[in-house]
């Protein structure tokens, strides 16, 4: 828990979709600052799309929705023992996990099958909007774990 309430950023929705979940992804995919290329990226990935007559914001959302978890561990330390205690996710933090299973699973793709991290960063979302891939897996792993100590979960604070 912070010491000090802070307040939290509005973060303005990205110019050419309007829409608060690509800005975030492309603020998730920044290297060093550089939000150009970022941009490049993320917006490369909706184009071809787009190209292939599919809504790109639409794969978008329900790769988010596939990836997003209802429950996670977090450890709590009671007496000598840590314990693993299941809780719900908050809407933000689904969507952060979610975007960064996403990434994560995009840039542990080998480079002899995809050449570029466009390529790995759309066959990831085309897999994770049909509910299959590392990132939806990572989902399952969590979902699995939290599920496996649901008899700690009276040990909520």
């Amino acid at each position: 828990m912070p010491r000090y309430l802070y307040k939290k950023r509005q973060i303005k929705p990205d110019p050419l979709y309007q829409s608060f979940e690509v800005i975030k992804l492309i603020n998730y995919i920044m290297v060093d600052g550089k939000k150009s290329v970022a941009e490049q990226l993320v917006y490369g990935v909706l184009e071809r799309l787009k190209k292939e007559n599919k809504e790109p914001l639409q794969i978008l959302e329900e790769a988010i929705r596939n990836v997003a978890p209802n429950h996670e561990v977090k450890p709590r330390r009671l007496g000598g023992a840590s314990y693993l205690v299941p809780i719900e996710v908050r809407r933000d933090r689904k969507l952060f996990l979610a975007l960064n299973w996403i990434i994560e699973a995009a840039r542990s793709k080998p480079n002899k099958e995809f050449h570029t991290f466009t390529d790995k960063l759309y066959t990831e979302l085309l897999e994770a909007s049909k509910n299959q891939g590392q990132a939806v897996a990572k989902k399952a792993q969590t979902e699995k774990l939290a599920e496996a100590n649901r008899a700690f979960s009276h040990l909520k604070w």
